[in-house]
């Protein structure tokens, strides 16, 4: 169903961040299905287990999206969707969210085994920085991390160190150079999670996709500016469908 777009939220802050922009892309296109989908609850760290629990859950033939985490599993599964999956597009998501010499635009693996080891020491701090860095850059960053942590789920801890651990093992590079539909990458100017320098870098690796970089916006972008987000994939959408 080209009218339908699946989104997955980020890591641990469930899916309030995406309904502002999923109430903005309904309010462009009525015909278009907005879902905004949880990622699983899972402990394992595994990429095939949670892009197993995803593939059986999300309805086929839709286009498939995400924000940070969600978008690199998005990738994933589109990949392995091929055909039945109209299209992609990701929201301030790297290709390897944790730098090494082959992706440097990419958190330094020192700073994210620190996050790590605070997350396994006390996950509510973490959470609260986390929110701190995901609205680091906006207008009104403090302002955007209290709105993100006062929607943020109740997640076991397990589950939260899970979901790092996922982060760290995921390459979407292969992903994304597979999958032969369309694909649009927005990325934020001032993310303190995402570099801005990973914009470049996937148009290096594949020049004929469509990338947007924001600027002046923070890694919560989808939040902080959800009727800008909005317009860019709806034009995105708009002119796959023309194709």
């Amino acid at each position: 169903m080209r009218d339908r777009l699946i989104l997955l939220p980020g890591w641990g802050l469930g899916t309030a961040p995406l309904q502002p922009l999923a109430e903005a892309l309904r309010g462009l296109d009525p015909r278009l299905q907005v879902q905004v989908e949880p990622l699983p609850l899972l402990v394992s760290s595994d990429p095939a287990d949670w892009l197993d629990e995803l593939d059986a859950n999300l309805p086929e033939d839709a286009w498939l999206g995400g924000w940070s985490l969600g978008g690199m599993l998005a990738a994933e599964l589109a990949a392995r969707r091929g055909e039945r999956c109209s299209g992609l597009l990701t929201l301030a998501s790297n290709l390897r969210f944790v730098a090494e010499p082959g992706w440097p635009a990419a958190m330094p693996a020192e700073t994210f085994k620190a996050f790590r080891q605070g997350c396994a020491a006390d996950a509510s701090a973490t959470l609260k920085r986390f929110t701190l860095l995901c609205a680091q850059g906006a207008a009104d960053a403090r302002g955007l991390s209290r709105q993100l942590l006062a929607a943020a789920p109740q997640v076991q801890p397990e589950a939260l160190l899970a979901g790092l651990d996922l982060l760290a093992n995921l390459d979407a590079r292969a992903a994304l150079q597979a999958f032969v539909g369309p694909q649009l990458h927005l990325f934020a100017g001032q993310d303190a999670l995402v570099p801005a320098a990973a914009a470049p870098a996937l148009l290096a690796l594949l020049p004929d996709v469509e990338i947007g970089l924001i600027d002046n916006a923070s890694h919560a972008f989808a939040l902080e500016r959800p009727h800008e987000i909005a317009a860019a994939i709806q034009a995105f959408l708009h002119e796959a469908g023309d194709d």
